[in-house]
């Protein structure tokens, strides 16, 4: 459950498809994948959610230009389905409730980079055995520490067939949900991202700070809002030790990533509490990434 983001690769990557800059394929984390409740966990039980979903964009440059390849510009479509089972235990611990997650993402991908291939296959496992959530009156809140694992296809060589990332990363968590009243609700995921360095092509990517968020009104059993996020690349990424060379036209040194994306958000719990939730994200302020549009639908089902 992962898009591309082709700042990874040089221009001779690009143009002839052969090894050169080229670092992991795709993003890890489904950026705005999180939004109402996100700081909510559940009550003891095993859960079922799905994310599912479709993103389409182009290749931006340092300066946010679309970049330009051979007199076109090189884009990514991607249908995906992510598989994530939460279990909430009784357990408590420093006054927060204990769960355990794991996470499963699928994707078929077609990436044009002045030819297009297709990549279909499951993506990088992201578990996470130590989740904790605390209670309050009009704020919950929840602190966790993901671990993304190197489980899909990668291909050095090739980056529009590269579903995995090839490396590990590693990613603390802070959740929150605020609730004053009256139905409002305001909420938002805070992550910090880290990573190892591709062993394939010696290729460090940078430090990423981002965040899922949403803000809206629950009426009755719906809720409607705006939701979106927002990621920013705060370390430089480095290629064998040294700083990742500039390439006029496609990025600047060190290659910093950024991307906010904001839309209307809306969900629906019927009463077997299963709930049902819709968002579009348009991305804007696009630095050195795929910048475009993404849809989801996600489900939760207490099982």
């Amino acid at each position: 459950m992962r898009y591309l983001r082709c700042r990874n690769l040089a221009v001779a990557v690009c143009l002839t498809l052969a090894a050169g800059y080229a670092k992991e394929g795709a993003d890890q984390y489904p950026y705005g994948a999180e939004n109402w409740l996100c700081g909510v966990l559940p009550p003891t039980g095993t859960y079922f959610v799905n994310y599912f979903g479709f993103y389409s964009g182009l290749l931006r440059n340092d300066s946010g230009n679309k970049v330009n390849l051979g007199g076109s510009t090189p884009s990514v479509n991607a249908v995906f389905d992510a598989l994530r089972f939460v279990e909430v235990t009784p357990v408590k611990i420093l006054g927060a409730q204990w769960a355990v997650q794991v996470i499963a993402p699928f994707v078929d991908q077609s990436v044009d980079l002045g030819g297009t291939r297709n990549g279909i296959g499951q993506g990088d496992i992201d578990v996470d055995p130590f989740l904790l959530g605390w209670h309050g009156e009009k704020w919950q809140a929840i602190a966790a520490m993901d671990t993304l694992l190197p489980t899909g296809y990668y291909d050095k060589n090739d980056a529009r067939v590269s579903i995995g990332a090839n490396y590990f990363s590693f990613e603390p968590i802070i959740a929150f949900t605020f609730m004053p009243g009256s139905g409002w609700e305001t909420s938002a995921k805070l992550m910090y991202n880290t990573k190892t360095t591709n062993p394939a092509t010696n290729y460090h990517s940078g430090d990423e700070f981002h965040a899922d968020y949403v803000a809206g009104k629950h009426i009755g059993p719906w809720s409607v809002g705006a939701g979106g996020y927002f990621m920013q690349q705060v370390t430089n990424d480095t290629v064998n030790g040294v700083i990742a060379p500039a390439v006029p036209g496609f990025w600047g040194a060190g290659r910093e990533g950024r991307v906010l994306g904001i839309g209307p958000s809306m969900t629906y719990r019927n009463r077997k509490h299963m709930e049902f939730i819709a968002q579009w994200e348009e991305e804007v302020l696009v630095r050195n990434r795929f910048g475009g549009n993404k849809l989801w639908f996600k489900m939760i089902i207490p099982l």
